[in-house]
């Protein structure tokens, strides 16, 4: 395991070995990389990859600006990848960063080799959009236990359901560390819409989806796999937006594509 900052103040993660796949990270509590719970959580999940890449694992800028669009966090990322590489990498993003992903694969073609997406489309859906707006309003305003409540609907369907996994949430969230950049990110990801640019993505693409993900419903992620050049799309049926990348296939399904 290897960690530093990249050339633009980006925190990363890099372990495993063969060629690099840069995974983009999504709206965590902290631009500094994760450490306890998190980093453990973040590592295993990818150590699978690293059975045969060189995970580089990227997260935000700190000092995040209002106002900040897909296409400035795509150019930052950009700008530091061209630092670190000689040529074109794998890229992978999930949730908010797969639209990070769409968005640096449209802005910067001959930095991306091959792309897979995770449960992320062309644009949050209504509910989606409707429960993030929620969430970044909340954060905004120092609320965070509230906003970790409001993001129940993402995850549970029945109201009873939702109301104990609010509970639970708002027992155990804890102060963001850096919810200014939350709240940036979250308002860019707002206004993403990648639809009318998608034939400009040249890079071979692999979209994963949950058959019941609210935030990206399905049709979302069938427009990106249509629309990109060399798309192709993977759907776990019952999954939601938070359990795609658990799911046992994703690994396989990543290797499958990117080897």
């Amino acid at each position: 395991m290897r960690e530093g900052v990249l050339a633009g103040g980006a925190p990363y993660f890099e372990f495993g070995t063969g060629s690099p796949l840069v995974v983009f990270r999504t709206v965590l509590p902290d631009s500094a990389n994760p450490t306890g719970v998190a980093r453990w959580a973040e590592v295993r999940s990818l150590k699978p990859l690293a059975a045969r890449f060189t995970v580089l694992t990227v997260g935000r800028r700190p000092g995040l600006e209002p106002g900040v669009t897909m296409a400035d966090l795509a150019a930052h990322h950009a700008e530091e990848l061209r630092e670190r590489f000689d040529g074109p990498v794998d890229v992978l993003g999930v949730s908010t960063a797969g639209c990070l992903a769409l968005q640096f694969a449209a802005d910067h073609p001959g930095l991306v080799r091959n792309l897979v997406v995770g449960a992320a489309g062309t644009r949050l859906g209504s509910t989606g959009r409707r429960v993030q707006r929620e969430y970044a309003d909340l954060l905004a305003a120092g609320r965070h236990r509230a906003a970790a409540m409001a993001l129940a609907p993402t995850v549970a369907e029945s109201r009873p359901g939702r109301a104990l996994l609010a509970g639970l949430l708002a027992l155990t969230s804890g102060r963001p560390a850096d919810p200014n950049g939350m709240v940036a990110m979250l308002r860019a990801e707002d206004a993403f819409d990648i639809e009318d640019r998608l034939g400009e993505i040249t890079a071979p693409t692999l979209v994963i989806a949950g058959s019941r993900d609210a935030l990206y419903p399905l049709e979302l992620a069938e427009r990106v796999a249509d629309k990109t050049r060399r798309g192709d799309l993977k759907v776990y049926p019952g999954r939601r937006h938070h359990t795609v990348m658990s799911d046992r296939r994703f690994t396989k399904d990543v290797f499958e594509f990117l080897l």
